[in-house]
This record gives C-alpha cells, sequence and structure tokens, in this order.
C-alpha cells in the first residue's frame, strides 16, 4: 500500500464520513438498488454468453467487436429489466437498507 494512502489511518485520522448534504434518500437509494441488480443481471447474461450458451453459437465465430456488441446489449437488456422489476433484487435491497435505517 502507498505511503500516502496508508499515513492518513496510521496518525489516528477518522474514516472519511459522508456530509449531511450526502443524505441518502429514498430515489438514491432505488436508483442504487436497481443499478445493483442489474449489474448482477449484466454478469448472468455475461457468463452465460461466455460458457456457450449464449445467442451467437460457437466462441470461432465471435471477433472483439460483436463480443463487444454483446456485451453492451446485455447491459442495456439487464438495466432495462432491472428498472422494470427484474428479479427482485432491488426491492430486497431497498427493504433491507430501510430497515436497517430505522433501527
Amino acid at each position: 500500500m502507498p505511503a500516502a494512502l496508508s499515513a492518513p489511518l496510521l496518525a489516528g485520522a477518522p474514516p472519511a464520513t459522508p456530509s449531511p448534504s450526502a443524505k441518502d434518500t429514498p430515489d438514491k437509494i432505488r436508483k442504487a438498488a436497481a443499478d445493483f441488480e442489474a449489474l448482477l443481471i449484466a454478469q448472468m447474461l455475461k457468463s452465460t454468453r461466455e460458457s456457450g450458451g449464449g445467442m451467437t453459437g460457437d466462441e470461432e465465430e465471435q471477433d472483439e467487436t460483436n463480443s463487444t456488441m454483446l456485451e453492451l446489449g446485455e447491459q442495456q437488456l439487464a438495466q432495462v429489466l432491472a428498472n422494470s422489476g427484474g428479479l427482485g433484487i432491488a426491492k430486497m435491497v431497498i427493504a433491507g437498507i430501510t430497515n436497517h435505517a430505522n433501527r
């Protein structure tokens, strides 16, 4: 670890805390939860494609451009799915954060 990064921790400085203006609003939490779910869905789609269960068939047919286009398509599909309810992961994240904040 570079000395510049570890120096404040070694000097006993408290870790940075968010400013009061950075308070999480329900809209911010909802967006973060949907983005998290989209990330998970995109990873599932990518794993499916890489395991040979994708839409393009053989790995030999996939060149770099095709792979990039598929990744962008997977990310967009994942975002749309997550924003429309997706797998319900975002709802669980929101509920967990809300319950933890209300303690």
